[in-house]
């Protein structure tokens, strides 16, 4: 697909939606069911924030959201206390789909939410947004509400210095340059904030740590091209910024992913093997001190292989 093309007919600006009465009544001529999911791990000090203005924007004035749900990976704090007393559902990773075992990480939380929730479109929003506002809901389902031909709608957001997208622009929008061109078109491809179909996200497999986002890039390129794709601008996003040994962390666990999807596509021959030990230095008092850690991106299978998500939404995900 030509990509100014797209940039013209695939991108959108929040305010284009913010009609909620509108957007409501094309929801529900197209008898549509919207779940959010809050992906947490000790968010106590912005959860609550987040479930009440969500909750009385989108389901007690304008009921677009039918579904406003907290996955949670087992929090020391107060998280799931406070999300209940806000107005979410609220549920224990561990606990859904148990026979499958629990991972620790966002995307264990993100995959088990597509068995939990009911939604045709999941919304998936981080816990951490302190300028939380309706906008990062409505400006994600409402390119998916009014387009059938949109299947994964990612946000994008306005960037000052210092404010984040290191790990893209250093990392991930070269490679995208390098193999996958088309997928430049998308500002910010490692977004929090994204809208999805049921059905396609059943056919994803889902990395349980940092390579979830771009995963779900690659693979819904593969199955459906960019003209599956859309994206929304959100105006600013307030958030915690990770200082740079996170980010060197993060950025190993998304290029493990990159190298499987190469090979996995055919856009490489075959990958060598490669070592999943991650070493990093400090220096404390002039003394250099090294640390050595396994980092392994597990993934979890798409979800419409496993025979109670079967049994629960029949068909979903299948061609």
């Amino acid at each position: 697909m030509n990509i100014d093309a797209w940039l013209r007919d695939h991108t959108f600006y929040h305010n284009e939606f913010r009609d909620l009465r509108a957007l409501v009544r094309a929801k529900e001529k197209a008898g549509l069911v919207i779940s959010v999911c809050i992906p947490t791990l000790d968010e106590e000090k912005t959860i609550g924030k987040v479930i009440l203005l969500l909750k009385r924007a989108l389901q007690d004035r304008y009921p677009l959201v039918d579904e406003l749900a907290v996955i949670d990976s087992g929090s020391s704090d107060r998280t799931r206390e406070i999300a209940a007393e806000s107005g979410a559902d609220v549920y224990l990773s561990k606990e859904i789909l148990p026979e499958t075992g629990f991972r620790r990480g966002k995307g264990e939380n993100l995959w088990k939410a597509v068995y939990q929730l009911r939604g045709d479109i999941i919304c998936y929003v981080d816990a951490d947004i302190a300028n939380i506002h309706p906008r990062f809901v409505y400006g994600l389902a409402g390119p998916l509400i009014h387009r059938p031909d949109i299947h994964y709608v990612k946000a994008f957001y306005d960037r000052t210095p210092g404010s984040g997208g290191r790990v893209t622009e250093i990392l991930v929008r070269p490679l995208l340059n390098l193999f996958y061109p088309e997928l430049t078109a998308l500002v910010q491809p490692l977004a929090g904030e994204y809208a999805v179909r049921r059905e396609i996200l059943a056919r994803l497999p889902f990395p349980v740590g940092y390579g979830v986002e771009t995963s779900h890039l690659l693979d819904v390129h593969q199955l459906r091209g960019l003209g599956a794709f859309a994206q929304t601008g959100m105006s600013r996003r307030v958030h915690r910024n990770q200082d740079t040994a996170a980010l060197g962390r993060m950025s190993f666990g998304i290029l493990q992913i990159f190298l499987r999807r190469l090979e996995a596509h055919g856009r490489i021959d075959r990958l060598p093997a490669v070592s999943d030990l991650y070493r990093t230095f400090t220096s404390e008092r002039g003394e250099l001190r090294q640390s050595v850690d396994a980092l392994i991106e597990e993934e979890r299978p798409p979800m419409n292989s496993l025979p109670a998500y079967r049994r629960k939404f029949g068909g979903h995900g299948d061609d």
